[in-house]
């Protein structure tokens, strides 16, 4: 392997023979240039021309590439920008007269190649513009061209100049649902709809049009927001052994929707698309909030490619190890933005664009205490970048949420920056998978999710709601996997099992995959619905991951971002095939595939979410009062298998809790029993006239496992007999 001084040597030979024609294009009469702006950053359509504008403080030249889509492997026109009337202090701008949009474009920059200092210039490289509102030449794209030293522009990027301003929004208004009345349910736009199962047009599945098509099941499933995976333009190649990068999170455009969800092709397709089905999820009351990924891009280590921020301003855009040569890596990808330096100022800029041009409604941020390291990669105590985010005007209608921590220990759940952001609860998911699998030592634990996380929240002055509690997510098993496997199964990706996290807190019940033993079929189906009760029952904002409404299976692969196959995707023929029966579901001679009812489930999903939606107990913005007086408040009260008497031993594996809101007449008392053995619990008294009704109770088989409170059951005892590892919800009604 060369040195990096080798390596400096054998490119600035190459170079000589290699770099592109040192000429200027003769422009069309129709246009002229002006020296143009330093702002607006990027390529803005305004009247009479386009300006454009660029961050580039250590070139020595810079040229902007103008191209003809019919002839996209070298520019029709190069433009050199004059230091002298074209560069204003880091940036570089021209104005062409007359160029209109739409408009391909890219840059070439020259400057000193010095890794050992940070520089990595590379007049070979074609690079998109960190502004580009959409991206063209995936056809051709090459990422090893990007990364070899000799010129690369006919597998290049192109940014591609576009007015976002010729669009009808047609009086779209932001949901603005508040959080205490939130659903969310993350969803791969790409996995949505991308089986052949879901009865779309070819070129409509996987893509933004087929969200839209999907809305009324969603509508069905009563969520209020959808988390859409990365949908910020990403490199799908940037993935080992042939494989796809599935997921999204491998950025190179950070204002530009991922053109593979589009199935349009024109060059305002990805764009207008994604504004439709933002649009239509309005229409029918559902929010957009996008997984943002700012912590890394898709140009990876020393020995990525160079796309775009590395041939501009490498050491600006990126924190850099001691060894400027190297970066450092805290986002587990290979390189990590410095977010406090010219990329906050993108990243600012690149969510207000997301709010007000495209009306998406909230962010949740991908390993966000990135964003709390300053220039040198030590965790910050009051990040600028947060704080921008925090008090700003355009986003202070919006859901910001961060998952506080990275992938280099910092971890902040609990301490993140701000006012305002709210966290994804990883305690909460990792504590309730222990206790409904059966460990010790949990129940206080448990007690604290429920009621919001206080003690990691101390702070609960916003709310109970700031905690986004969730059981599965992308990252990890879905609900179903983490009910059938003990270990994950990654084998499909490539790295010999390596990959994908050990801490999955799982059990499968007695048998590792899919079995036809009932007796851990009835059971896996059991568990699955305590762990739905639990997290409809905490306090805070629900997260539902797609497909674990209708059990979907990866096959105990944990790490599926690069898995763009059924592994993935939501299959959309389990919605058609017949429920179970009662009577079915007590035969021995039931296959796994035919004991799992996806639909019995779904309906019990569904009848969840529809019940808890519909009390305001579930709906407050107030921390609970831990009391038995009767208050106006929302309150609770903690019971074992006595009332008033909660087990907080190390063995104990239930607890029973009475929901209280008195203003609004509701009262509740639920039941779970991680125990592995059946246990008689007694009943809070209830004035005359009223009395116990059973909506839920995970040990019978569907239908009568949940029932609506206006055919649910009477309970005529003063206990109620709970079989092992099971939950119950009772209602208090006249």
């Amino acid at each position: 392997m060369l040195s990096i001084q080798e390596s400096v040597k054998e490119q600035d030979a190459q170079t000589a023979n290699t770099m592109p024609p040192d000429r200027d294009d003769d422009l069309p009469v129709r246009w002229a240039t002006h020296p143009g702006d330093s702002f607006p950053l990027g390529a803005t359509v305004q009247k009479g021309g386009i300006n454009f504008c660029l961050y580039a403080p250590g070139a020595i030249a810079v040229d902007l590439l103008l191209f003809n889509s019919a002839n996209p492997a070298q520019p029709q026109f190069t433009l050199h920008l004059n230091p002298q009337l074209n560069k204003t202090s880091h940036y570089w701008h021209i104005f062409v007269v007359g160029l209109d949009a739409p408009q391909e474009y890219a840059y070439r920059v020259d400057g000193p190649y010095d890794p050992s200092s940070g520089l990595r210039f590379n007049r070979n490289k074609v690079l998109l513009d960190p502004y580009a509102r959409t991206v063209t030449g995936w056809q051709n794209y090459s990422r090893a061209a990007a990364s070899h030293r000799f010129d690369n522009c006919p597998q290049a990027l192109r940014s591609v100049a576009v007015d976002t301003q010729r669009y009808d929004w047609q009086g779209d208004r932001h949901p603005k649902t508040s959080y205490a009345e939130t659903v969310i349910y993350e969803l791969h736009v790409g996995g949505f709809t991308q089986h052949p199962s879901s009865g779309l047009a070819p070129e409509k599945r996987g893509t933004y049009a087929g969200v839209i098509e999907k809305i009324p099941y969603l509508q069905s499933l009563g969520i209020t927001a959808v988390e859409l995976m990365p949908v910020q333009q990403f490199d799908p190649s940037d993935a080992p052994f042939g494989l796809t990068n599935y997921w999204g999170y491998s950025p190179v455009a950070f204002f530009a929707p991922h053109h593979g969800y589009s199935s349009r092709s024109d060059s305002l397709g990805s764009i207008d698309e994604f504004r439709d089905m933002v649009k239509a999820l309005h229409q029918a009351g559902i929010e957009v909030i996008l997984d943002v990924v700012f912590n890394h891009t898709a140009e990876g280590d020393h020995q990525g490619p160079t796309l775009s921020w590395r041939g501009l301003a490498n050491e600006d855009y990126y924190i850099l190890d001691q060894d400027r040569a190297y970066y450092k890596n805290y986002s587990g990808c290979g390189n990590t933005v410095k977010t406090s330096a010219i990329s906050g100022y993108l990243i600012f800029d690149c969510l207000r664009y997301w709010v007000s041009e495209m009306h998406v409604d909230g962010f949740r941020f991908d390993l966000a205490s990135v964003l709390s390291r300053d220039v040198t990669g030590e965790p910050s105590e009051n990040p600028p970048i947060v704080w921008m985010i925090n008090t700003d005007p355009v986003l202070a209608g919006t859901k910001i949420i961060a998952e506080a921590w990275d992938a280099a220990g910092l971890y902040q759940v609990g301490s993140f920056a701000g006012d305002r952001f709210s966290e994804w609860n990883g305690p909460y998911r990792d504590e309730v998978r222990r206790f409904i699998r059966g460990d010790r030592n949990l129940v206080k634990s448990i007690a604290h999710r429920i009621v919001g996380s206080p003690d990691l929240y101390p702070h609960l002055k916003r709310g109970p709601n700031y905690s986004i509690h969730f059981v599965t997510c992308h990252d990890g098993f879905t609900l179903y996997d983490w009910l059938s496997y003990n270990e994950k199964h990654n084998e499909a990706n490539g790295e010999e099992n390596r990959d994908g996290s050990d801490a999955n807190w799982s059990w499968n019940c007695g048998v590792e995959g899919p079995t036809k033993n009932l007796q851990i079929q009835v059971l896996r189906l059991k568990q699955a619905k305590n762990a739905l009760v639990l997290w409809a029952v905490s306090q805070g904002t629900p997260m539902l991951l797609m497909g674990d409404e209708i059990l979907r299976s990866q096959q105990g692969n944990n790490n599926a971002y690069c898995q763009n196959n059924e592994i993935s995707w939501f299959n959309w023929d389990v919605l058609t095939s017949a429920a179970l029966s009662p009577a079915a579901l007590s035969s021995a001679e039931l296959s796994s595939a035919e004991l799992f009812p996806p639909r019995d489930f779904l309906r019990f999903t569904q009848q969840l979410i529809k019940f808890v939606q519909n009390l305001h107990v579930f709906k407050h913005d107030q921390p609970l009062i831990v009391t038995h007086q009767p208050i106006i408040e929302p309150a609770i009260a903690w019971h074992g298998v006595h009332l008033g008497e909660p087990d907080w031993d190390e063995d104990s594996h239930s607890l029973a809790f009475t929901l209280r809101y008195q203003q609004y007449g509701e009262l509740l008392h639920i039941i779970l029993n991680a125990y592995w053995q059946p246990l008689t619990f007694d009943l809070p008294s209830l004035p005359r006239g009223q009395s116990w009704r059973r909506i839920v109770d995970t040990a019978l088989s569907p239908p009568q496992d949940i029932c609506l409170p206006d055919v649910a059951p009477c309970l005529m005892q003063p206990f109620y007999a709970v079989e092992a590892r099971s939950a119950v919800v009772l209602m208090a009604l006249s």
